[in-house]
Protein backbone atom coordinates (compact mmCIF):
# COMPACT_ATOMS: atom_id res chain seq x y z
CA UNK A 1 0.00 0.00 0.00
CA UNK A 2 2.00 3.13 -1.00
CA UNK A 3 2.18 5.94 1.91
CA UNK A 4 0.24 9.19 0.92
CA UNK A 5 3.91 10.81 -0.38
CA UNK A 6 4.58 7.79 -2.63
CA UNK A 7 1.06 8.37 -4.64
CA UNK A 8 0.68 11.49 -6.05
CA UNK A 9 4.24 11.00 -7.39
CA UNK A 10 2.92 7.24 -8.63
CA UNK A 11 -0.05 9.09 -10.54
CA UNK A 12 2.41 11.73 -11.97
CA UNK A 13 4.86 8.87 -13.82
CA UNK A 14 1.66 7.35 -14.85
CA UNK A 15 0.21 10.45 -16.33
CA UNK A 16 3.33 11.78 -18.23
CA UNK A 17 3.61 7.83 -19.50
CA UNK A 18 -0.13 7.88 -21.20
CA UNK A 19 1.03 11.46 -22.27
CA UNK A 20 4.29 10.05 -24.02
CA UNK A 21 2.00 7.31 -25.73
CA UNK A 22 -0.52 9.49 -27.00
CA UNK A 23 2.58 12.22 -28.54
CA UNK A 24 3.89 8.75 -30.02
CA UNK A 25 0.90 7.50 -31.28
CA UNK A 26 -0.08 10.93 -32.92
CA UNK A 27 2.91 11.05 -34.93
CA UNK A 28 3.05 7.55 -35.67
CA UNK A 29 0.09 8.05 -37.25
CA UNK A 30 1.20 11.12 -39.19
CA UNK A 31 4.34 8.99 -40.35
CA UNK A 32 2.18 5.76 -41.58
CA UNK A 33 -0.46 8.43 -43.43
CA UNK A 34 1.91 10.00 -44.83
CA UNK A 35 5.43 9.35 -45.32
CA UNK A 36 5.11 5.33 -45.24
CA UNK A 37 2.04 4.95 -46.46
CA UNK A 38 2.47 1.16 -47.83
CA UNK A 39 5.51 0.69 -47.10
CA UNK A 40 5.51 -0.57 -43.12
CA UNK A 41 3.88 -4.01 -44.34
CA UNK A 42 5.67 -4.25 -47.93
CA UNK A 43 9.35 -3.73 -46.33
CA UNK A 44 8.20 -7.55 -44.44
CA UNK A 45 6.70 -8.96 -47.15
CA UNK A 46 10.42 -11.43 -48.08
CA UNK A 47 9.63 -13.86 -45.99
CA UNK A 48 5.57 -12.90 -45.06
CA UNK A 49 4.12 -14.50 -47.90
CA UNK A 50 2.98 -18.22 -47.83
CA UNK A 51 3.02 -20.39 -51.55
CA UNK A 52 -0.38 -21.37 -52.76
CA UNK A 53 0.30 -22.73 -56.29
CA UNK A 54 2.71 -23.85 -59.17
CA UNK A 55 1.54 -21.75 -62.49
CA UNK A 56 2.76 -21.19 -65.86
CA UNK A 57 5.45 -18.18 -65.68
CA UNK A 58 4.28 -15.21 -68.09
CA UNK A 59 6.01 -12.49 -69.62
CA UNK A 60 7.00 -9.71 -66.36
CA UNK A 61 6.81 -12.40 -63.88
CA UNK A 62 9.74 -12.33 -61.13
CA UNK A 63 12.19 -15.07 -62.33
CA UNK A 64 12.70 -15.14 -58.71
CA UNK A 65 9.91 -17.20 -58.16
CA UNK A 66 10.68 -19.84 -61.28
CA UNK A 67 10.53 -23.36 -59.67
CA UNK A 68 13.22 -25.45 -61.30
CA UNK A 69 12.27 -28.68 -60.57
CA UNK A 70 9.15 -28.21 -61.94
CA UNK A 71 10.01 -26.29 -64.98
CA UNK A 72 12.64 -28.78 -66.16
CA UNK A 73 10.17 -31.98 -65.26
CA UNK A 74 7.68 -30.34 -67.20
CA UNK A 75 9.84 -28.40 -70.15
CA UNK A 76 8.44 -25.07 -70.38
CA UNK A 77 8.76 -22.60 -67.15
CA UNK A 78 6.57 -22.73 -64.32
CA UNK A 79 6.91 -20.01 -61.13
CA UNK A 80 5.53 -20.11 -57.04
CA UNK A 81 2.69 -18.26 -56.71
CA UNK A 82 2.78 -16.83 -53.36
CA UNK A 83 -0.28 -14.88 -51.60
CA UNK A 84 0.99 -12.73 -48.88
CA UNK A 85 -0.30 -13.29 -45.27
CA UNK A 86 -3.37 -11.25 -43.95
CA UNK A 87 -1.62 -10.12 -40.67
CA UNK A 88 1.55 -9.55 -39.37
CA UNK A 89 2.85 -10.63 -36.14
CA UNK A 90 5.83 -8.81 -34.26
CA UNK A 91 7.62 -10.11 -31.39
CA UNK A 92 9.65 -7.88 -29.75
CA UNK A 93 12.41 -8.55 -27.09
CA UNK A 94 13.37 -5.74 -25.23
CA UNK A 95 17.03 -7.11 -23.48
CA UNK A 96 16.96 -4.53 -20.47
CA UNK A 97 19.93 -4.38 -19.07
CA UNK A 98 22.12 -2.47 -16.64
CA UNK A 99 24.18 -0.83 -19.16
CA UNK A 100 21.00 0.39 -20.97
CA UNK A 101 20.86 2.97 -17.92
CA UNK A 102 24.43 4.77 -19.07
CA UNK A 103 24.31 8.45 -20.18
CA UNK A 104 26.33 10.94 -20.95
CA UNK A 105 23.98 13.30 -22.04
CA UNK A 106 19.72 14.01 -21.03
CA UNK A 107 18.62 10.50 -22.39
CA UNK A 108 20.06 7.38 -21.58
CA UNK A 109 20.01 4.53 -23.37
CA UNK A 110 17.38 3.06 -21.81
CA UNK A 111 14.71 5.66 -22.03
CA UNK A 112 15.66 6.11 -26.07
CA UNK A 113 15.31 2.57 -26.50
CA UNK A 114 11.73 2.78 -24.30
CA UNK A 115 10.81 5.15 -26.72
CA UNK A 116 12.00 3.23 -30.15
CA UNK A 117 10.14 0.42 -28.59
CA UNK A 118 6.82 1.88 -27.38
CA UNK A 119 6.89 3.37 -31.11
CA UNK A 120 7.63 0.19 -32.98
CA UNK A 121 4.37 -1.06 -31.15
CA UNK A 122 1.96 2.06 -31.80
CA UNK A 123 3.42 1.61 -35.86
CA UNK A 124 2.06 -2.01 -35.47
CA UNK A 125 -1.02 -0.95 -34.04
CA UNK A 126 -2.08 1.66 -36.43
CA UNK A 127 -1.32 -0.70 -39.16
CA UNK A 128 -3.59 -3.58 -37.14
CA UNK A 129 -0.57 -6.08 -36.49
CA UNK A 130 -0.31 -8.19 -33.54
CA UNK A 131 2.27 -7.67 -30.86
CA UNK A 132 4.02 -9.99 -28.72
CA UNK A 133 6.52 -8.44 -26.05
CA UNK A 134 9.00 -10.55 -24.35
CA UNK A 135 10.85 -8.15 -21.65
CA UNK A 136 14.12 -9.90 -20.80
CA UNK A 137 15.85 -8.85 -17.27
CA UNK A 138 18.80 -10.57 -15.76
CA UNK A 139 16.04 -11.04 -12.77
CA UNK A 140 13.44 -13.12 -15.10
CA UNK A 141 11.30 -12.66 -18.18
CA UNK A 142 7.65 -11.74 -18.73
CA UNK A 143 5.72 -12.21 -22.09
CA UNK A 144 2.90 -10.67 -23.02
CA UNK A 145 1.54 -12.54 -25.75
CA UNK A 146 -0.53 -11.32 -28.79
CA UNK A 147 -1.62 -8.26 -28.10
CA UNK A 148 -3.97 -6.43 -31.14
CA UNK A 149 -5.66 -3.01 -31.24
CA UNK A 150 -5.00 0.24 -29.43
CA UNK A 151 -6.01 -0.29 -25.74
CA UNK A 152 -4.06 -3.42 -25.61
CA UNK A 153 -1.46 -2.62 -27.50
CA UNK A 154 -0.98 1.26 -25.36
CA UNK A 155 -1.44 -1.13 -22.06
CA UNK A 156 1.50 -3.64 -23.02
CA UNK A 157 3.62 -0.19 -23.82
CA UNK A 158 2.31 1.79 -20.61
CA UNK A 159 3.55 -1.49 -19.10
CA UNK A 160 6.82 -1.99 -20.49
CA UNK A 161 7.61 1.80 -19.80
CA UNK A 162 6.74 1.82 -16.52
CA UNK A 163 9.05 -1.22 -15.20
CA UNK A 164 11.55 -0.43 -13.04
CA UNK A 165 14.76 -0.55 -14.25
CA UNK A 166 16.88 -3.69 -13.10
CA UNK A 167 19.02 -3.11 -10.22
CA UNK A 168 22.80 -2.13 -11.29
CA UNK A 169 24.62 -4.53 -9.35
CA UNK A 170 22.86 -7.61 -9.25
CA UNK A 171 23.61 -9.38 -12.30
CA UNK A 172 24.33 -8.15 -15.93
CA UNK A 173 23.28 -10.50 -18.75
CA UNK A 174 19.25 -10.36 -19.52
CA UNK A 175 17.60 -13.97 -18.85
CA UNK A 176 16.27 -14.54 -22.71
CA UNK A 177 15.14 -18.26 -22.84
CA UNK A 178 15.69 -18.74 -26.57
CA UNK A 179 13.76 -22.14 -26.88
CA UNK A 180 10.74 -19.98 -25.68
CA UNK A 181 11.32 -17.80 -28.18
CA UNK A 182 10.99 -20.38 -30.66
CA UNK A 183 7.94 -20.60 -29.68
CA UNK A 184 6.73 -17.46 -29.07
CA UNK A 185 4.92 -16.67 -32.40
CA UNK A 186 4.12 -18.15 -35.61
CA UNK A 187 5.98 -19.02 -38.13
CA UNK A 188 7.20 -15.67 -39.85
CA UNK A 189 6.77 -13.66 -37.44
CA UNK A 190 8.86 -10.35 -37.24
CA UNK A 191 11.56 -10.65 -34.48
CA UNK A 192 12.62 -7.81 -33.25
CA UNK A 193 15.76 -7.90 -30.94
CA UNK A 194 16.61 -4.53 -28.86
CA UNK A 195 19.31 -3.50 -26.86
CA UNK A 196 22.57 -2.09 -26.86
CA UNK A 197 24.31 -5.80 -28.43
CA UNK A 198 27.49 -5.15 -26.40
CA UNK A 199 29.93 -7.36 -28.38
CA UNK A 200 28.89 -10.96 -27.87
CA UNK A 201 28.93 -14.58 -29.61
CA UNK A 202 25.07 -15.21 -31.01
CA UNK A 203 22.45 -17.61 -29.45
CA UNK A 204 22.92 -21.82 -29.95
CA UNK A 205 19.60 -21.27 -31.28
CA UNK A 206 19.87 -17.77 -33.86
CA UNK A 207 20.35 -20.44 -36.86
CA UNK A 208 16.96 -22.12 -36.40
CA UNK A 209 15.83 -18.35 -35.08
CA UNK A 210 16.54 -17.32 -38.34
CA UNK A 211 14.67 -20.16 -40.37
CA UNK A 212 11.68 -19.45 -38.32
CA UNK A 213 11.42 -15.58 -37.80
CA UNK A 214 12.34 -12.71 -39.94
CA UNK A 215 14.81 -11.02 -37.51
CA UNK A 216 15.65 -7.86 -37.24
CA UNK A 217 18.00 -5.60 -34.60
CA UNK A 218 17.20 -1.97 -33.05
CA UNK A 219 20.74 -0.73 -31.59
CA UNK A 220 21.26 1.80 -29.19
CA UNK A 221 24.34 3.42 -28.46
CA UNK A 222 25.51 6.34 -26.31
CA UNK A 223 27.20 9.14 -27.90
CA UNK A 224 30.67 8.48 -26.06
CA UNK A 225 30.33 4.62 -27.00
CA UNK A 226 30.76 6.22 -30.92
CA UNK A 227 33.32 8.66 -30.48
CA UNK A 228 34.90 9.24 -26.80
CA UNK A 229 35.22 13.39 -25.96
CA UNK A 230 38.15 14.66 -27.68
CA UNK A 231 39.82 16.31 -24.66
CA UNK A 232 39.08 16.56 -21.13
CA UNK A 233 38.88 14.70 -18.19
CA UNK A 234 35.51 13.17 -17.35
CA UNK A 235 34.38 11.19 -13.92
CA UNK A 236 32.58 7.87 -15.23
CA UNK A 237 29.90 5.60 -13.78
CA UNK A 238 29.96 2.17 -15.45
CA UNK A 239 26.70 0.96 -14.05
CA UNK A 240 28.11 -2.69 -15.17
CA UNK A 241 30.64 -2.91 -12.02
CA UNK A 242 29.85 -0.07 -10.30
CA UNK A 243 32.74 1.88 -9.82
CA UNK A 244 33.57 5.09 -11.16
CA UNK A 245 36.09 5.57 -13.72
CA UNK A 246 38.28 8.67 -15.28
CA UNK A 247 37.98 8.91 -18.82
CA UNK A 248 40.59 10.79 -20.45
CA UNK A 249 39.46 12.02 -24.65
CA UNK A 250 43.26 12.59 -24.45
CA UNK A 251 44.46 9.67 -23.39
CA UNK A 252 46.03 7.50 -26.67
CA UNK A 253 45.95 4.25 -25.12
CA UNK A 254 42.12 4.83 -24.24
CA UNK A 255 41.71 5.87 -27.49
CA UNK A 256 42.93 2.54 -29.00
CA UNK A 257 40.95 0.25 -26.36
CA UNK A 258 37.72 2.31 -27.22
CA UNK A 259 38.49 1.76 -31.19
CA UNK A 260 39.37 -1.83 -30.71
CA UNK A 261 36.07 -2.45 -28.52
CA UNK A 262 33.91 -0.75 -30.84
CA UNK A 263 34.45 -2.61 -34.08
CA UNK A 264 34.11 -5.83 -31.80
CA UNK A 265 30.58 -4.61 -31.26
CA UNK A 266 30.03 -3.39 -34.69
CA UNK A 267 31.07 -7.01 -35.89
CA UNK A 268 29.15 -8.55 -33.51
CA UNK A 269 26.03 -6.79 -34.44
CA UNK A 270 26.52 -7.22 -38.30
CA UNK A 271 27.41 -10.87 -37.64
CA UNK A 272 23.55 -11.29 -35.98
CA UNK A 273 22.18 -8.85 -38.61
CA UNK A 274 24.53 -9.69 -42.04
CA UNK A 275 21.90 -7.37 -44.26
CA UNK A 276 22.28 -3.57 -43.73
CA UNK A 277 18.64 -3.55 -43.74
CA UNK A 278 17.98 -6.17 -41.24
CA UNK A 279 19.55 -3.65 -38.25
CA UNK A 280 19.37 -0.29 -37.18
CA UNK A 281 21.45 1.68 -35.01
CA UNK A 282 20.35 4.51 -32.91
CA UNK A 283 21.85 6.91 -30.72
CA UNK A 284 20.33 8.30 -27.77
CA UNK A 285 19.00 11.82 -28.56
CA UNK A 286 17.91 10.77 -31.75
CA UNK A 287 14.92 11.21 -33.64
CA UNK A 288 13.73 7.62 -33.26
CA UNK A 289 10.21 8.41 -35.57
CA UNK A 290 12.79 9.48 -38.64
CA UNK A 291 15.61 7.09 -38.18
CA UNK A 292 12.13 3.91 -37.98
CA UNK A 293 10.98 6.07 -41.09
CA UNK A 294 14.64 5.41 -43.03
CA UNK A 295 14.42 2.08 -41.69
CA UNK A 296 11.24 0.75 -43.30
CA UNK A 297 12.11 2.84 -46.52
CA UNK A 298 15.33 0.92 -46.97
CA UNK A 299 13.75 -2.30 -46.49
CA UNK A 300 11.16 -1.35 -49.10
CA UNK A 301 13.52 -0.92 -51.19
CA UNK A 302 15.32 -4.46 -50.63
CA UNK A 303 11.90 -6.13 -51.13
CA UNK A 304 10.36 -4.45 -54.02
CA UNK A 305 9.78 -6.65 -56.74
CA UNK A 306 11.27 -5.40 -60.13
Amino acid sequence: MPTPEEKPSSQANLSATVAMLRRLEWRARLVVQSALGGEYKSSFRGKGMEFDQVVKYEFGDDVRDIDWNVTARLGEAYRKKFIEEREITLLLLFEDTPSLQFGSGSVTKRQALLELASLLMLLSAVNGDRISLLHATPQGYTLTKSATGRGRVMHTAANLLGHPAPPILEGQEAKIPWKYVLKAAPRHSIFVWLGDFPGRSQPDVWPVLRRQYQPVGFRISDPWELELPKSGSQPVYDPTTGELYTLNGGSSAQRSAHESWSQQRDKAFQNLFPKDSDRLSLTAGDDALEAVTNFFHQRMKRFARV
